[in-house]
């Protein structure tokens, strides 16, 4: 049995059971990675999938135990070259880090630019994502750190949730708009009236602004939902309806839309940074934390990680419009 016949049988499982897509995620061959993988089960002496044909339709109940297993070995391999790297002051590598379309493109620019200049040789990707799949790529080992933000309470998920800080929603609409010619914040009531467009998660019956509308007893139209901030501000643009947006997401190209305050109509929110428990972090992971959270400070989250759980006390979270942050 070997390291990589387990990252195999972990990729396969990751890619829905495609061999295909779980061959080019590994940079492997398909005839090769099923080569490996029949050799495991031969080693093991059971399936690990039930097979249709050619294809693999699902995991076998000893392929899930052995599937859990492999994620913790693997998981502890990548600790002990992270604490290797550590040892030996390595100043490179990469940082790899899932995050919404919105943290990516407004909230992240200044920090990563940031480690750049003090790790010139560490390589950032970032993987901009749905909220929902942000913590499904971290679970899965794809990457070092998760940035995704909830209305509530820490994200779903055994990862450890650290507070970056709070924002609020703000209403965008055309500059001849009704609602641009109003002299004070609008009311729930007033966006009612109009089409929405917003994210795809204001769908959920835990987003703050289902929620509120629900409260309030109105039922908006919800004209268009899209992940991406520019995308939900070209179509408020063409006309589909008023934008609600993260206020992050108010950009200086934006001369051409007026932006409303709705911190009165929605609950803030907060951007979490999310761990993997007892994951062991390279310098330069830590540093990045540091650089977007300054309040985090880098020994507190080591021991937090060192201990597997969560700190309750952290300093004051600063809301978006008083964080300061490196650029």
């Amino acid at each position: 049995m070997t390291l990589t016949q387990l990252r195999y049988l972990v990729a396969i499982a990751d890619a829905g059971l495609n061999i295909t897509l779980a061959a080019e995620r590994v940079h492997a061959t398909q005839p090769g990675l099923s080569k490996l993988l029949k050799q495991l089960e031969d080693e093991l002496g059971f399936q690990l999938f039930h097979r249709k044909g050619r294809s693999l339709d699902s995991i076998t109940h000893a392929g899930s135990h052995v599937l859990e297993r492999a994620r913790t070995i693997l998981a502890e391999a990548t600790n002990i070259r992270s604490i290797a790297a550590n040892l030996r002051n390595e100043s490179h590598g990469t940082l790899r880090v899932a995050t919404t379309h919105t943290q990516a493109r407004f909230a992240l620019p200044g920090a990563v630019a940031a480690l750049n200049r003090q790790y010139p040789q560490v390589s950032v990707h970032l993987l901009p994502s749905t909220d929902g799949d942000v913590i499904g790529l971290l679970e899965g080992g794809h990457v070092d750190l998760a940035i995704v933000s909830t209305s509530g309470t820490a994200p779903p998920g055994n990862g450890i949730a650290l507070p970056a800080y709070r924002w609020n929603r703000i209403v965008v609409v055309p500059e001849h708009h009704a609602l641009a010619q109003l002299e004070r914040p609008p009311t729930l009531d007033e966006l009612a009236a109009h089409p929405l467009v917003s994210y795809d998660s204001s769908l959920k019956p835990t987003s703050s602004l289902a929620r509120a509308f629900h409260a309030a007893n109105l039922h908006p139209q919800i004209a268009m939902t899209a992940s991406d901030a520019d995308l939900i501000k070209t179509y408020v643009r063409a006309g589909l309806g008023i934008g609600v947006l993260a206020e992050m997401a108010s950009a200086p190209g934006d001369a051409d839309l007026r932006v409303l305050s709705a911190d009165h109509l929605f609950a803030p929110c907060t951007t979490w940074i999310v761990l993997r428990k007892e994951s062991v972090l390279r310098e330069y992971a830590l540093e990045f934390i540091g650089l977007f959270a300054p309040h985090l400070e880098r020994r507190a989250v080591s021991r937090v990680l060192a201990g597997g759980g969560g700190a309750t006390h952290w300093p004051a979270v600063p809301h978006w419009r008083e964080r300061v942050v490196e650029v």
